[in-house]
């Protein structure tokens, strides 16, 4: 049975206060509760309290990559960024291809108990882009997938994306593609433009995402099926989504923390925390990026969290591997990147990163309003606790963090999943580790 809380004078995102009791694995009493016998009380004044975090976007590693992340400590890290799911990626060793694996991943989910494991299904057999993968065995299986993506890589075959989109909406599932047109992106290194031609490194051009964001929404349009465009990083792909929204496309579209804070001009030192698929771009792009969110062009907030061992990244630009961990700093980038900045509020920071999440990935139990009879899924967050972020506020394996010994607002203090609570970084490491991550910060 799930622990008795009582969080006591919490800020809903509406801005009201009220006390919040979890009893029984649902919200029991929400507004002023003057007895909760033999409740563990949390006094949350300050406190923003926000339906449990959702990510859509999360590799996770296991099976097979497990030097980088597994899901016990992915899901750590999850639980210190104040998620409590996350959907994890396909691009595992096995490929998360097959009933057998999703299943598996669910399963470790289950063990480790910090956050709900949902898997996405691959697209394709092997992601390799050539036949498709067992879609309705994945959606059939205890796993009950509903999104699939072969994220990592492009599905850039126009009739398999075809095949695909139609194969899905026999059980209301979702393809998210990952935009990128291969043959204008060979070698791409950082974003192209003035400053790719001045470092020498080969650009990513941002037509490269937009071309195949214009081909997919008219392929959806034609079947009538659910696209979700992952990791949105141009102005471009925006006025793209604009249109095909306004055609009336069932398509949903995502950005990243990091696509809405950091830019291009970060990769002048050639520091590969910085090195990510896609790049980070101009400054116009982030500006087109925030308000496309605040509009709902761009739906969700989806962290990317793509953990790598330390040698993975600490190497020459060129060598490095493409991404960022993601997870524990995301509410945090969110709050600078639209809150600080006027574009949104708290209660479109709940709608963002967690209500339209669990809806496009059609997952039960998250996403609710903070409501008598809902699941006891929340997050605690001070607003007020500005700080430098640094390797205590890492609870996953990996350290590629673009942030580390940047200052940012706010901080989660405690994570509610299926009524049990996480208080703050779940993790504690020992003092040799502690040093080992800290020289390798420095070195690299």
């Amino acid at each position: 049975m799930s622990e008795r809380h009582l969080i006591t004078g919490a800020t809903l995102p509406t801005g009201e206060r009220a006390d919040i009791l979890l009893d029984g694995g649902i919200i029991a009493e929400v507004g002023t509760i003057a007895d909760a016998a033999g409740a563990t009380v949390f006094d949350a004044d300050g406190l923003i309290a926000l339906p449990g975090l959702v990510d859509l976007h999360t590799h996770l590693r296991e099976p097979g990559y497990e030097q980088s992340e597994t899901v016990l400590t992915g899901t750590q890290a999850a639980a210190a960024g104040g998620f409590t799911a996350v959907f994890a990626m396909a691009n595992t060793f096995p490929v998360a291809d097959t009933a057998g694996v999703v299943e598996q991943e669910t399963s470790l989910g289950k063990a480790a108990g910090y956050a709900t494991v949902q898997p996405i299904g691959a697209v394709t057999v092997g992601l390799k882009g050539a036949e498709l993968a067992e879609l309705g065995a994945m959606a059939r299986s205890r796993a009950n997938v509903r999104v699939f993506s072969d994220d990592g890589f492009c599905v850039s075959d126009p009739l398999l994306m075809r095949r695909a989109l139609e194969y899905v909406k026999a059980f209301d599932g979702v393809i998210a593609q990952h935009a990128q047109e291969p043959r204008l992106t060979e070698g791409a290194q950082m974003n192209e433009g003035a400053l790719s031609g001045e470092l020498g490194l080969t650009g990513w051009p941002a037509v490269a995402e937009e071309s195949i964001i214009a081909r997919d929404v008219l392929l959806a349009e034609h079947v009538g099926s659910r696209l979700h465009v992952c990791h949105v990083s141009t102005a471009g792909s925006v006025e793209v989504i604009r249109w095909a929204k306004a055609r009336g496309i069932d398509v949903t579209a995502e950005v990243t923390p990091h696509h809405l804070l950091l830019t291009e001009d970060l990769v002048s030192d050639y520091d590969p925390r910085f090195k990510v698929n896609p790049p980070l771009r101009r400054t116009e792009d982030t500006l087109a990026l925030r308000a496309a969110l605040a509009d709902g062009t761009i739906d969700i907030v989806a962290t990317d969290h793509a953990p790598h061992p330390v040698e993975a990244k600490q190497s020459e630009w060129d060598a490095a591997a493409n991404g960022m961990v993601g997870l524990e700093s995301a509410l945090s980038v969110v709050h600078a990147a639209v809150v600080e900045t006027g574009h949104m509020s708290w209660a479109d920071v709940a709608r963002v990163m967690s209500q339209a999440p669990a809806r496009i990935g059609r997952l039960r139990g998250h996403g609710e309003a903070i409501a008598v009879g809902a699941a006891p899924e929340l997050t605690l967050y001070d607003p007020a606790a500005a700080s430098v972020f640094d390797l205590d506020r890492l609870a996953g394996r990996s350290i590629n963090s673009p942030y580390l010994g940047r200052s940012l607002p706010g901080r989660v203090v405690a994570t509610f999943h299926a009524g049990y609570s996480t208080l703050a970084n779940g993790v504690v490491r020992d003092a040799g580790e502690v040093a080992a991550l800290a020289l390798a910060v420095s070195n690299g």
